[in-house]
């Protein structure tokens, strides 16, 4: 088929696509069920991760719960017992690879193969970048993104060989919008966030529909990892609404789950504001946080 043809079959195509997220607006989109599922996810002693197996319990799916903090994930895992699912805590630290791949092999082997995977583990140090030690920009990249790999490519083949699953990047707001003392964990997030596209688009080119993928991107949540966070015009979140939030996007198998969902709008202006105008939108946000710069602990105006 030649380019001209190509690109006249092309335009029916958006316009369908237009009318059908038109229409989707006013019909309720299909939940789909998680009851029975094998769900795994890492984080799970703390925060959103802790309240999303709480979410997944309610819903009598199965657990498996990774945390490198051996207290809070076993109180997660007695919580979601306590709801009436079956839990597995395993004290894994998400830094390293070999400890990931090894869990792994343990939970293919001794409870299942995973069909829903919740890359939820992160770390973050608040700091300008020559604030920020080696070692804390390595555990941040091998935390927040190259675990995604590790775990992806321990659960995927299974997926992969029963067209069956479903691929959560839990990445951050920072992810899109870059954030001054942030440099690293940003960074990071928006490597999170181009794993969960070029994943999405890779399943897409094998022809494996029935594996879908979601990817997360909050504002600051009320977690403690990051101190005294405050942004104009938005509320620092709670776990339970960002994990609610969450939970929703993948019964529907939303692509791109933002909380609050008027965040969309943030990337549209970075697209079409001219620089001095987008600075100016920057400021007007006030985004306040404890950050370290210069080595001195002070709070942050952006």
């Amino acid at each position: 088929m030649n380019l001209f043809m190509e690109l006249l079959l092309l335009l029916p195509i958006i316009i369908y696509s237009y009318i059908e997220a038109f229409v989707k607006l006013f019909i309720p989109v299909k939940r789909k069920s998680v009851s029975g599922e094998l769900v795994l996810i890492t984080g799970a002693g703390h925060g959103i991760g802790r309240v999303t197996a709480y979410e997944f319990a309610n819903r009598q799916s199965r657990l498996v719960l990774w945390d490198i903090n051996k207290h809070g994930i076993e109180e997660t895992a007695a919580e979601c017992r306590r709801l009436g699912a079956t839990a597995h805590a395993f004290v894994v630290d998400c830094s390293k690879k070999e400890e990931i791949y090894s869990a792994a092999e343990k939970v293919k082997k001794d409870i299942g193969d995973v069909t829903i995977l919740v890359n939820n583990a992160g770390v973050i140090t608040t700091a300008d970048l020559l604030s920020t030690q080696d070692h804390q920009i390595q555990k941040m990249f091998e935390v927040n993104i190259l675990a995604h790999y590790w775990t992806t490519k321990a659960f995927l083949p299974a997926m992969l060989n029963n067209n069956h699953g479903h691929i959560v990047t839990v990445a951050s707001a920072a992810g899109h919008l870059a954030t001054s003392f942030m440099v690293t964990y940003s960074s990071s997030k928006f490597a999170a966030v181009g794993f969960h596209k070029a994943l999405t688009q890779e399943l897409s080119a094998l022809g494996k529909d029935g594996i879908k993928t979601s990817c997360l991107c909050p504002v600051f949540t009320n977690t403690g990892f990051v101190k005294n966070p405050s942004i104009r015009f938005m509320k620092v979140l709670e776990p339970e609404k960002v994990a609610n939030k969450l939970l929703e996007g993948i019964l529907t198998n939303q692509k791109m789950i933002f909380v609050p969902s008027f965040l969309k709008m943030h990337l549209i202006l970075e697209k079409i504001l001219p620089e001095h105008a987008l600075a100016a939108v920057y400021k007007l946000q006030n985004i306040q946080f404890d950050a370290v710069v210069g080595y001195r602990n002070r709070v942050i105006s952006d």
